[in-house]
């Protein structure tokens, strides 16, 4: 079985094709910088080389056909044509209180999904263009939607609940859902692995550190709390969200700049995180490359994220009585060694000790995997890059061959 798992995130789409019989990747890639200058499409068809297409991508349709074009490509496509896909696995950030298990798509599943358009407001519109272009060329394979909230469904109520009258909970299911399931999942279990020990033995905190971000307590395999909640907009500042505020600060900011809903909306979704502190972009790497030419609000909004990242890995060491490892992964926990460095400095009382050296020279690596704190550190850090797309396509296939 053949399985195209598309990843589409706020500024990026991942893919890979993957043939489960072996579990082997016949081509993979991302399409980077949506909506951003220097758009392209970094393709790659197993045992050749990267092929990088300069394109635009004004929004993730664009991205999308790219990518498709890419798949069928005479020149470094892998496939003849679509119909050798057996199916089509879709990374969906949230289906509210309906969608919380692998589905197959069809309308009604595409229509809740646009329902909750309001609780993910940069992943779900991306999420259902990726649905819609490839149900367009591919009318007749089946898809599946896999949602980033599955993980996060065994947190105890005194985690997802919020301090808000009980009835709102009741009425509304206004809780903590917590999104990156996916990822966070696959991080956890690769882990386990790459220590030789049992899932059901560690207790760590998973960094998803990327355009958005998040962090999760994971206790013996399962999420106990992370640091998202009822939309993607909580939690630490990302490229362009705030991340958890003060909610009077809006009651505030609606009063002093008369701002409508809509503002209010664009403020923290689209204007804030590293775009609005640094005021020059939400991509990490323009703000590491501005920060060591000196701009100041550069290395403050790279200050500011690597302080909240810091204070969430110290909370959920509360929240499960000590922790075996810190994991980071995704974009900036992969390859942002600064962000790593902070986040872990001054750890020490909790037996985090970084090797400066290793922290440096994973991002050499070819697999960019492996552990970067010192032999004597009680708690291992590690950097394990995440397989979204690997999860979702194991998932496509149970669910297809189920037929359920």
């Amino acid at each position: 079985m053949k399985i195209l798992v598309i990843n589409a995130g706020s500024s990026s789409v991942k893919y890979q094709l993957i043939d489960m019989e072996d579990e082997s990747v016949l081509a993979k890639g991302n399409a980077e910088r949506i909506g951003l200058e220097g758009s392209c499409l970094k393709h790659t068809p197993a045992g050749k080389e990267t092929v990088n297409i300069t394109a635009e991508f004004k929004n993730h349709e664009d991205a999308i056909k790219k990518i498709i074009e890419a798949l069928v490509s005479p020149e470094y496509g892998v496939i003849k044509d679509m119909s050798r896909i057996d199916a089509v696995g879709h990374r969906i950030l949230h289906g509210g209180t309906k969608l919380i298990q692998p589905v197959l798509i069809n309308e009604q599943v595409v229509e809740t999904i646009r329902e909750n358009i309001d609780l993910a407001p940069l992943q779900n519109p991306a999420n259902i263009m990726g649905i819609e272009a490839c149900r367009r060329v591919m009318p007749d394979t089946p898809m599946v939607a896999i949602f980033d909230t599955a993980f996060h469904q065994t947190m105890p109520p005194k985690a997802f609940l919020y301090g808000l009258p009980y009835e709102q909970y009741e009425k509304y299911q206004i809780r903590k859902y917590g999104f990156h399931g996916t990822s966070h999942k696959y991080v956890a279990r690769r882990t386990a692995q790459f220590l030789h020990r049992p899932l059901e033995s560690l207790k760590m905190i998973t960094c998803h550190l990327g355009n958005g971000s998040s962090i999760a307590a994971i206790r013996y395999g399962k999420s106990v709390d992370t640091s998202m909640g009822f939309t993607p907009l909580a939690g630490v500042p990302m490229g362009t969200r705030s991340g958890s505020i003060d909610p009077a600060i809006l009651n505030y900011m609606i009063k002093k700049e008369n701002m409508t809903e809509e503002q209010v909306y664009n403020l923290l979704h689209r204007e804030s995180g590293m775009l609005g502190i640094s005021g020059i972009s939400s991509d990490f790497r323009d703000l590491e490359t501005a920060a060591k030419k000196g701009v100041k609000r550069a290395q403050l909004a790279l200050d500011v994220f690597s302080y909240q990242v810091k204070k969430y890995i110290g909370a959920y060491a509360a929240v499960l009585d000590g922790a075996d490892c810190i994991v980071f992964t995704a974009g900036v926990g992969e390859n942002t060694v600064c962000v790593r460095e902070a986040a872990c400095q001054g750890l020490d009382y909790m037996g985090v000790k970084i090797d400066p050296d290793k922290n440096q020279e994973i991002v050499s690596w070819k697999t960019k995997e492996g552990i970067i704190s010192t032999a004597d550190s009680r708690v291992q850090v590690l950097v394990i890059p995440t397989n979204e797309e690997l999860m979702i396509a194991r998932e496509t296939m149970e669910l297809v061959r189920s037929g359920s």
